[in-house]
């Protein structure tokens, strides 16, 4: 019998293993049934079924999550440097998100004598790849074709994550910080506005003499006769 803490407490009659069990408010659960004597555990068997449920769960999530995903580098080794770029992004996206890549490369006509062409398209693939994936499978043939798995280093692509979140934190922070100085600006320019208040009411009140004489220069006309 292994008690709740998977120490080996011994060989016990069935009764007694029970009696145990049952003083700790625990059960007795046979675990290697094919054996003489059968291998029993002390244990909390609602907990133990939970804990299991809660393993394929995750494991079966993590099935889902990860897939294979197929980059084809067209029907030839003749790509442009440029669209061979294209599918290395796509991969690269692929490949922080969890998911396996498979390259593929063509071969057409008289390209199966020079195979260095569509191999060197590969090898470029992993290379550019390099800091977040490693090759699970090398190059293998299938008639005109041949292709490389690449795989995601989980533990680099989790460094490259927390380094980009750490960058986004410091720029808000920076943000934060700066918003101040900007309130501090607005405050200088309100105390300008104070000491050249006196020449903008001035401004002001000959723009409105201006818009009265506009309205009605013969009001305008009698006042300044009449000093007003």
């Amino acid at each position: 019998m292994i008690g709740p803490d998977n120490e080996q407490i011994g060989v016990l009659d069935t009764q007694e293993a029970i009696r145990m069990a049952q003083e700790q408010g625990l059960d007795l659960v046979e675990v290697v049934a094919d054996q003489r004597p059968p291998i029993c555990k002390i244990m909390d068997y609602g907990k133990h079924k939970y804990d299991e449920s809660k393993k394929e769960q995750r494991a079966r999530a993590s099935g889902r999550g990860s897939e294979l995903k197929e980059i084809r580098l067209g029907r030839s080794t003749k790509i442009d440097p440029h669209d061979i770029q294209i599918r290395i992004d796509q991969a690269r996206r692929f490949l922080m998100e969890g998911h396996k890549v498979q390259v593929v490369q063509r071969f057409r006509g008289r390209e199966m004598a020079h195979k260095e062409l569509g191999i060197n398209n590969l090898r470029r693939f992993a290379d550019d790849l390099a800091d977040i994936s490693k090759v699970e499978l090398e190059p293998r043939w299938m008639g005109r074709q041949t292709s490389i798995v690449l795989a995601p280093d989980r533990s680099r692509i989790e460094s490259i994550k927390r380094k980009a979140e750490a960058a986004k934190a410091n720029a808000l922070a920076q943000a934060e910080a700066e918003a101040p100085a900007e309130a501090d600006d607005g405050l200088v320019e309100v105390n300008l506005s104070e000491n050249q208040r006196d020449e903008l009411e001035r401004l002001d009140v000959k723009r409105a003499e201006d818009e009265r004489r506009q309205k009605n220069p013969v009001d305008a006309e009698l006042d300044a006769l009449l000093g007003d």
